[in-house]
C-alpha cells in the first residue's frame, strides 16, 4: 500500500503502489481512481483503507485536468472536489491526493511554514507550467524554503511520441527531450520537473527514477493498460 514514506518537519509525505485494496480485475488492487469503470465502493473503500493506514480522518482529492490550476483545501466547501492538477494545504491534519497511472506525481512541502501540497504532471502540465504555478501558489503565502518528491511515472526510455510532440514540448522544457530503448522521439516528464525545480531554486528528490510506470506491474499504467487502468497516488498531509 505505501511503497515510500517520509517527514520534513511537520509534512508527513507517502506514495502508495497498486496493493492492499480491494478493487479487482484490471483495477486490482488499490485503485484510488473514480472515472475509470472500477467499481464506485470499491473505489471508495481503497480511499478508506489508505486514511486508516495514514491516520487521518480527511483527504481530499481533485479532477485532474491536465492543467495549471492550483487549489487551497481552505478556499472549498466541504466534501468539495477542486478541478485543478496542484492541490495545497496549510491546515493540520487535511490529507491532499494526487493520482496518476503514467504522468509524474510530485508532493511539495514547506516546513517552516508549514505548508504542503500535491501536483500532477504530464506532458501537457510540465508546458502549461503545473509545477512553477504550486510553488508560486506556496511563496504567495509565505513558503521560504520548499523541497520536493517525484514518485515512479512513464520513464523517458518508454513514453514514445511522436516528433513534433517531442519538439513542442522541448520547446518549452528542453531537458524533457528523451529517445525511446528502441532508438524513437521520446520524453522524459521527470527530467523536465527536476529542471524546472531547479530553476525555482526547489531541492527535488527523484524518488521513482528507476520505477517505470509502463515497465513495472507495481504501478498502474494507462500507455499499458488503457482506459481500465486504476490509479495509484501521492498524499501528503501536515500533522499538529
Amino acid at each position: 500500500m505505501i511503497w515510500q514514506a517520509g517527514r520534513l518537519g511537520r509534512v508527513e509525505l507517502a506514495f502508495t503502489d497498486r496493493l492492499g485494496g480491494s478493487s479487482e480485475g484490471p483495477w486490482a488492487s488499490l485503485n484510488l481512481g473514480t472515472s475509470n469503470g472500477d467499481d464506485p465502493e470499491r473505489v471508495a473503500d481503497n480511499l478508506d483503507r489508505l486514511a486508516r493506514e495514514l491516520d487521518v480522518e480527511q483527504i481530499v482529492r481533485m479532477t485532474q485536468v491536465h492543467g495549471a490550476e492550483v487549489a487551497w483545501t481552505d478556499e472549498l466547501e466541504p466534501g468539495a472536489i477542486p478541478v485543478a492538477d496542484a492541490l495545497l494545504t496549510g491546515t493540520p491534519g487535511t490529507a491532499v491526493l494526487v493520482r496518476v497511472a503514467d504522468c509524474v506525481p510530485i508532493v511539495l512541502a514547506a516546513p517552516a511554514q508549514p505548508l504542503a501540497g500535491v501536483v500532477h504532471c504530464g506532458r501537457e502540465g510540465l508546458v502549461r507550467g503545473v509545477v512553477p504555478a504550486a510553488v508560486e501558489a506556496m511563496r504567495a503565502r509565505g513558503a521560504s524554503t520548499i523541497e520536493a518528491w517525484l514518485g515512479p511515472r512513464a520513464c523517458g526510455r518508454c513514453y514514445e511520441l511522436p516528433q513534433e510532440m517531442v519538439d513542442a514540448v522541448a520547446s518549452t522544457v528542453p531537458e524533457a527531450r528523451s529517445t525511446t530503448s528502441w532508438g524513437t522521439p521520446a520524453i522524459d516528464v521527470g527530467a523536465g520537473v527536476m529542471a524546472q525545480l531547479t530553476a525555482l531554486g526547489v531541492r527535488g528528490n527523484d524518488l521513482g527514477a528507476d520505477e517505470c510506470t509502463i515497465e513495472h506491474e507495481r504501478w498502474f499504467s494507462y500507455r499499458r493498460q488503457g482506459q481500465d487502468s486504476g490509479r495509484f497516488g501521492a498524499v501528503a498531509v501536515i500533522r499538529p
